[in-house]
């Protein structure tokens, strides 16, 4: 059976990524640790790859040196159940050096970009009163990090 996986490049800091993301989210292990050999193309011995799970879903990163770098053309959304959920999660992915963004995402302090979506903000904006979702869609416009109780009062008109 074939599987999919996420691959995450970094240049040096994989294993540093993988646990730090690892520490974020329950369900979520180190799998496998491989390490670059004689070869190369990066020093023998050096973490070559770490296989980790979030959330249950299995992600590989890999140390593959400075040429690539994340943009915002990919994100990692997570559902969040309730205001402290998307407070913890925002306040740990943008310290030390990550960066809010508008509309719930941000980027860590890899690069990577992250979507902090409470539950109620998809529920509302995928509801069939258009004119409800257009006033909650809009609040959240005007927002970086998303605030549930400004969006409920949009869906209450």
């Amino acid at each position: 059976m074939q599987r999919i996986t996420t691959v995450l490049w970094f240049d040096d800091r994989a294993e540093e990524a993988a646990a730090f993301y690892t520490s974020l989210f329950p369900n979520s292990r180190i799998t496998r640790t491989t390490r670059y050999g004689e070869a190369g193309p990066r020093p023998a011995g050096s973490v070559m790859t770490v296989e980790f799970e979030l959330a249950g879903r299995e992600y590989t990163a890999l140390n593959g040196g400075p040429e690539f770098h994340f943009t915002e053309a990919i994100s990692l959304q997570v559902e969040c159940e309730d205001q402290q959920e998307v407070d913890a999660l925002w306040a740990a992915l943008t310290a030390d050096g990550g960066q809010p963004g508008p509309c719930g995402w941000l980027k860590d302090r890899y690069g990577l970009s992250w979507q902090i979506t409470p539950r109620v903000l998809l529920d509302l904006v995928a509801g069939e009163d258009r004119a409800k979702a257009d006033r909650v869609f809009a609040a959240m416009l005007r927002m970086q990090k998303i605030e549930i109780q400004p969006l409920l009062a949009a869906a209450e008109g």
